[in-house]
């Protein structure tokens, strides 16, 4: 083993290949740390891999040396390399400590990031799912998802796929808002699975911060709360540079909303409450509003930017001392999407131009792209991307009528697992009854093996355990009229001789029809 032929600008290259676009999970230093002149911190095994792929083309790789060789070349050209601290805090169920999961199928998901589970009805692919992201959000430590607090709640999302299901649920798209004067607009919203990665990117960009830069964020954070609460709303006055006076009418997470009642045209404007907290937080001086514009790399300014200017400099002149805040790095952690049913929402509508950037191979910064509505983004040149800690759990039927047409583009970016009928009895142990556990396998065994005989049905119309959890609350007998047979007659409408089969299924089952005889002979008896 040896490090690859590369030079001291080789490095320095792979660190602003490694600030564009992250490291990959399995790269993650865990003893040394590449510290650069402005604190941040790298990997160093992976800063070599990068530098070599950028002065060789080689792959990116970290196999052929060890970490001891890596910090000792880098430490030959001058770099500073640090060991992490090894502290050994108290167990938690975020912390793994080399568990392995409890669920075979975690590893795979994580192994290939998107998953689909296909296969017959009531074989647990949903209640699977769930597990799944337990298993994974706790390291290991519960695959039950209600063990996990509402914080690790978070880390999980669940969506079922439908007809009418649009790109505008899923991505991003216009909605009605009633404005302040009570007319009617339309607003641009992020749909779930944007505002989920909102989530999942801000944790894995937080992790990559220094604790400096982390205390830096908080501090700005706490010096605009403070401002914006004590002004107040509409009525508190400001003045631009050219004289131009506002107010400030309102406040949300991402706009501040401005009134400018000598602007006859147009007297109110909305500003991008993230670039005020970009000027703060880089610690450069503004002094002009050329230097905002500079900042943000624009030829020209914005007619926001002046307004920005004011605020930034009203933010610094309230802002009190306070005692620095202290902080800790923030924690890499997984986030899950289970989306169920996805079969049934026409994909290519839904997804759009997001089938790039969910493909495995392009997670991260290689795979940003453009969305529909970008011209409407506060920033159009703004890229969205999906991030290294993002994975994708989808469920389907086999027998689902819109299986034929589910798109070819977006199979072949998914891993598919098949579930059949009698993979999943440990689900069956809820009952709590061993004796019931053991009879409903033997009637589902039965009646499984009497579908598969007829000529039109195979193994995608079997029956799953997940229906038999139905018996913590009824018989066998309910069970089998108020659930199975109506979907078996169903599965069988149109062929020959529907009602042989369906005695043929329930014999199979176990089930014995009362007849009007019997009905008869009860009622004398009980008289």
């Amino acid at each position: 083993m040896a490090i690859p032929k590369i030079k001291e600008q080789d490095i320095i290259d792979a660190l602003k290949y490694i600030d564009e676009n992250g490291v990959p999970f399995h790269n993650l230093s865990t003893k040394y740390e590449l510290v650069s002149e402005n604190g941040k911190k790298y990997p160093p095994k992976y800063v070599i891999a990068v530098a070599a792929h950028i002065a060789n083309g080689s792959e990116i790789t970290t196999e052929n040396f060890t970490a001891v060789e890596a910090r000792s070349f880098l430490e030959s050209i001058g770099f500073n390399i640090e060991t992490k601290p090894t502290d050994n805090p108290k167990p938690t169920i975020n912390d793994k400590r080399g568990q392995d999961y409890k669920n075979p199928f975690s590893s795979m998901l994580i192994e290939s990031k998107n998953l689909i589970f296909r296969g017959a009805p009531g074989t647990g692919k949903s209640h699977l799912a769930k597990e799944i992201a337990a298993d994974i959000i706790s390291n290991g430590y519960s695959n039950n998802y209600t063990d996990l607090t509402d914080e690790q709640k978070k880390q999980v999302e669940f969506v079922q796929f439908h007809p009418s299901y649009d790109y505008s649920d899923f991505v991003e798209g216009l909605r009605p808002k009633v404005n302040a004067d009570g007319t009617m607009g339309f607003e641009l919203q992020d749909g779930i699975f944007k505002k989920f990665v909102a989530r999942a990117r801000k944790n894995y960009e937080d992790s990559q911060k220094s604790k400096d830069t982390i205390e830096k964020e908080i501090s700005v954070q706490e010096s605009m709360t403070e401002f914006f609460s004590n002004i107040e709303l509409g009525a508190d006055t400001f003045k631009t540079v050219n004289g131009n006076e506002f107010t400030i009418t309102s406040v949300d997470d991402k706009y501040i909303y401005i009134y400018i009642p000598g602007n006859a045209s147009a007297n109110k404007l909305i500003l991008n409450l993230d670039e005020i907290r970009r000027m703060l937080e880089s610690g450069e001086k503004f002094d002009k509003i050329k230097d905002i514009t500079t900042f943000f790399g624009k030829t020209f300014a914005s007619q926001a930017y002046s307004y920005d200017f004011i605020i930034y400099k009203e933010i610094l002149k309230r802002k009190k001392k306070m005692s620095k805040s202290t902080a800790k790095a923030a924690e890499l952690k997984k986030y899950i999407f289970i989306i169920d049913e996805i079969n049934r929402g026409e994909i290519s509508k839904i997804f759009g131009e997001l089938f790039f950037a969910i493909d495995p191979g392009y997670r991260g910064r290689v795979g940003e792209i453009s969305t529909q509505y970008a011209n409407l983004h506060s920033d159009p040149d703004e890229k969205f991307f999906i991030p290294e800690n993002v994975y994708i759990i989808g469920t389907m039927n086999d027998i689902d009528r819109s299986v034929d047409s589910f798109d070819f583009a977006m199979r072949r970016r998914f891993r598919f697992v098949e579930l059949k009928a009698d993979e999943r009895l440990e689900m069956l142990s809820e009952l709590n009854d061993e004796e019931l556990k053991a009879e409903a396998i033997n009637r589902m065994t039965a009646l499984n093996n009497e579908i598969v005989k007829v000529e039109d049905l195979n193994e995608n119309y079997q029956i799953g355990a997940s229906y038999f959890l139905k018996l913590k609350t009824l018989d066998f007998d309910k069970l089998w009229t108020d659930y199975l047979k109506p979907l078996l007659q169903e599965y069988i409408r149109g062929m020959y001789d529907e009602e042989g089969l369906m005695n043929r299924f329930a014999k199979a089952y176990g089930y014995r029809e009362i007849s009007e005889g019997d009905v008869n002979e009860a009622a004398q008896n009980q008289g």
